[in-house]
């Protein structure tokens, strides 16, 4: 193998090396309406499981940040509004956590009577949770989706008692499920919810009591299948179970069963005779009360539900596999939703606003929601449950590149998913994975789904046939095994699927029509959809959309998921704003068309349900030149300077971009605050720019906001594209370098001396494709490395690979391992570096210590490629030959 191959000193991977993250942030302040409405505190949480004792632990905790060592945190008056993520506005707080930090919560809370037990739920709490009571361990958990608790009667005492809550939370660099979030959100990624991010709450109970309760209904046979299970720590007489079925106030069952001393599980199998049946256009509920009793003692009474629904895949008239729904054939019209808010993150603002997703996508006239990759607060599935919405309940998926670890986990949450989620009736499908993100194992864990739930439809692989624009970006091998849909995603028109026995064809993914709306943005300077189009325009591509959907329709197509309802963060591909304030399209036009698919629903009637106000479809960039007059007669409103700037960015007007740029800066209060800084980098383009001399003139300051070298990187970018000559090879041109060095240094300081280094560097390197010279190339390394060492704009070991083959000057090389070992220390452990560092130490003459690293190097290799060359590497070492090219 070619050791330059191996080593892939390819240019286009040499300038990927940066240290300071890409900051993607909302415009300041994005806001629902219900921002600033106290969250009610008298709803209880747990619908499927209520009782009528019980105090709610939302609001106001302390909260301090510490590194991973601290044991002992000292809380300060800070404080957090629980239960807000601590990235989140609605937090008060509004602070990313890292990966090398936690966040600890206190809180006290007054108890009257210690007498019988006391349950502390947690909704969810993201990630690995541990909870101390008066200073005294109860427990810990960890999953960031799930609800978890434990019975802290031992802890507490009459009077003020202490709760404090630690948290660590690696995001996306565990191996931990975690969803769409993301420390440094981009693309498809949003904002991170560390911590405590559902509700809170504390439960006085009997120590014998109903621990949990399963419905599994059955149309077909008119009878409902209950599951009670109970704790008994107390031996007691005559105890008792009994479960009252009603329809509104009329009782239609009743049973009680007695329970055997030590047993903690009671089956019941009641009639329901005549259902009324569970579905969108009648989502009828029956209320369930499950009491225990001894000796005519009521010991524990809860409040549940369930409805009456059959999901299943079933032959039509014309022998086409469908989805059935109380045997009946139900096209899955449907949307995707994320569960995002501007405002609260991963935790709507309110209990109104929670139920106001699923209201205005019913009232849109679709009567499917696609949960995507994410698991809802329980009362999330109560709205979807009473108002009539069928879900698609998305597991959360593994991370990519399934670190050691990592099924395990997803394995243990999936099944905690089902038996959380298991009564609900809206759900009627579970989606196992999505597009491939962390997929393995697909026929295994789809046979045990199906197996552990049959009551439900498996969607084994949503999207694993994907195509964008027509074009399949793979082909999978064995697709859809053991699932009961065969699901492909299509961007943005939908497209048949394939045809397989005993599943039903569906289109997981469609759509993502970007529409931006003006002051409706959660950044206003990267908005995205799969198309972006005028928003005149939308209507016609839908209809279009509904047209081919009802031609695959005709042909078998059994269900379709549109991207997606609300845009989130910077994904512009909604029917209605982030901020749920404007919907793109007239609520008539795509209710009508939505009824093309699938049969109407009642509309949401309620007197305070307010879908939206209705886009302006005249508030676009037509509007520039009325702006721009505005301007020029001397008006500087922020909000018109702002969007005159970003018009004239998008129409490529550079001139108008730096003339708007400077007045803008000029009238701003807190140019240095991190949403000002961040709008300032994007505009500024060229040296001219306003912004330019605001980085270059204050770099320290500007890195303390925004991150470590993102002064110096924005800097040395517009450097590169208006000053330094191009990485390219120019034969028209001849560069006097020495002039160019002393009169860009002189310019722009050593920023500008380290950008022109780095050219020179490369120039002599050979990479563009030109003749090298290797004397010059290691002089300039050596020139570039003294200043960039700790902020470089190359891959190290890249650049070193062709020094070590081609330089022969001792003290050029025995630089380069000090340049080597501090990429090594400080962020790159790769087989390929520790390879490159034993070669360099071995050409100094330290060729023992060059065994050392080579084997360490050997050792990361082992059942790959590279274990052969990298041994070979090894023994030329170990027999003092060269492993360099000799001439």
């Amino acid at each position: 193998m070619d050791r330059i191959i191996k080593k892939e000193v390819l240019f286009i991977l040499m300038l990927v090396v940066t240290f300071s993250k890409s900051t993607y942030s909302q415009k300041e302040g994005m806001k629902t309406r219900w921002f600033g409405f106290v969250p009610s505190n008298d709803l209880y949480p747990r619908p499927q499981l209520q009782r009528s004792n019980w105090t709610n632990l939302n609001g106001k905790w302390q909260y301090v940040i510490t590194d991973t060592l601290t044991t002992q945190p000292v809380f300060s008056k800070d404080s957090i509004i629980v239960p807000f993520p601590i990235e989140s506005m609605l937090s008060g707080v509004q602070k990313t956590i890292y990966p090398n930090q936690l966040l600890w919560y206190r809180r006290v809370f007054t108890i009257d009577d210690t007498n019988e037990s006391y349950l502390l739920n947690f909704g969810a709490v993201d990630y690995f949770s541990s909870v101390f009571i008066n200073g005294k361990f109860v427990g810990s958990h960890s999953g960031g989706y799930l609800p978890f608790g434990f019975d802290i009667s031992k802890f507490i005492h009459k009077g003020e008692n202490e709760i404090i809550v630690k948290v660590a939370d690696p995001t996306d660099t565990g191996v931990n499920p975690h969803g769409k979030q993301a420390l440094y959100p981009e693309n498809i990624y949003y904002t991170s919810s560390t911590g405590i991010w559902q509700t809170v709450w504390l439960e006085h109970v009997s120590r014998n009591h109903v621990r949990s309760i399963k419905t599994t209904p059955n149309i077909d046979e008119e009878s409902v299948e209950i599951n009670i299970n109970l704790t008994t720590t107390d031996r007691i007489n005559n105890l008792k179970v009994q479960a009252v079925v009603r329809s509104g106030s009329l009782q239609i069952a009743k049973k009680t069963i007695a329970i055997v001393t030590g047993e903690n599980e009671s089956k019941f199998i009641l009639n329901i005779p005549n259902a009324r049946l569970w579905s969108p256009e009648d989502p009828h509920l029956y209320t369930l009360s499950v009491t225990l009793i001894s000796n005519e003692k009521t010991l524990d009474n809860v409040e549940s539900y369930f409805g009456m629904r059959k999901i299943d895949i079933q032959k039509d008239e014309k022998g086409m596999d469908r989805i059935f729904l109380n045997n009946r054939y139900t096209y899955n019209l449907g949307t995707l939703d994320q569960g995002f808010w501007p405002d609260g993150l991963y935790t709507a603002p309110s209990d109104d606003a929670l139920s106001y997703d699923i209201k205005a996508i019913k009232q849109m006239g679709f009567n499917t929601i696609r949960k995507h990759i994410k698991v809802e607060p329980e009362r999330w599935y109560y709205y979807a449950d009473k108002l009539g919405i069928l879900v698609w309940q998305d597991f959360v998926n593994p991370p990519h590149g399934l670190p050691e670890g990592s099924r395990a986990v997803f394995e243990k949450e999936i099944k905690e998913t089902v038996d959380h989620l298991y009564n609900h009736p809206s759900i009627v499908t579970w989606v196992l994975f999505n597009e491939g993100w962390g997929a393995y194992d697909q026929k295994r864990l789809t046979k045990w789904i199906k197996i552990y739930d049959p009551s439900r439809l498996v969607n084994g692989h949503s999207g694993e046939m994907l195509f964008t624009d027509n074009h399949l970006r793979s082909m999978p091998n064995d697709p859809w095994v053991n699932s009961d849909m065969v699901d492909i995603h299509s961007y943005p028109f939908p497209r048949n699927t394939p045809s397989l026995p005993g599943k039903a064809k569906v289109i997981g993914e469609f759509g993502g029509i970007g529409v931006s709306v003006n002051n409706h943005e959660w950044n206003d300077m990267q908005g995205w959809g799969y198309v972006q189009v005028n928003a005149r325009d939308l209507i016609t591509q839908y209809r279009r959309m509904t047209d081919s959907l009802k031609y695959l329709e005709r042909n078998g197509l059994s269900a379709s998921i549109y991207t997606q309802p609300f845009d989130v963060e910077g994904e512009e591909n909604g029917l209605i704003t982030y901020d749920r304030e404007i919907i793109k399209l007239p609520l008539d036009s795509i209710r009508l068309l939505n009824q093309i698919l699938a049969r109407p629903t009642r509309e949401i009637t309620e007197p305070n349900f307010f879908i939206a106000h209705n886009l302006d479809v005249n508030d676009n960039d037509g509007k520039f030149e009325e702006l721009l007059v505005k301007y020029k007669n001397g008006d500087r409103d922020s909000s018109i300077l702002r969007r005159l700037i970003l018009t004239a960015y998008r129409q490529k007007n550079q001139e108008l971009v730096t003339q708007i740029g400077k007045d803008f800066i000029s009238c701003m209060s807190a140019p240095f605050s991190k949403s000002n800084l961040i709008f300032i980098k994007y505009i500024t383009r060229t040296p001219q720019d306003t912004g330019f001399q605001l980085f270059l003139n204050n770099v320290e300051k500007i890195d303390l906001v925004m991150g470590k070298n993102v002064s110096r990187n924005t800097i040395k970018d517009i450097l590169k594209k208006s000053v330094v000559p191009e990485y390219k090879i120019d034969t028209t041109r001849v560069y006097d370098w020495n002039k160019l060095e002393k009169d860009i240094s002189e310019k722009y300081g050593e920023i500008g001396e380290e950008t022109i280094l780095g050219r020179i560097m490369i120039e002599y390197s050979g990479l563009l494709g030109n003749i090298p010279d290797w004397e010059k190339f290691g002089k300039y390394y050596v020139l570039y490395f003294q200043k960039a060492l700790e902020h470089p704009e190359f891959n190290i070991n890249a650049i070193s690979w062709p020094l070590f083959e081609h330089v022969t000057d001792p003290t050029v090389l025995t630089f380069a391992t000090k340049v080597v070992k501090y990429s090594i220390d400080n962020w790159d452990r790769s087989p390929e570096i520790l390879d490159t560092y034993a070669n360099l130490l071995h050409k100094t003459q330290q060729t023992q210590k060059a065994i050392e690293w080579e084997s360490k190097a050997l050792e990361l290799t082992k059942g790959t490629r590279d274990e052969k060359l990298f041994a070979e590497t090894l023994q030329k070492m170990k027999d003092n030959k060269p492993t360099w090219p000799q001439n």
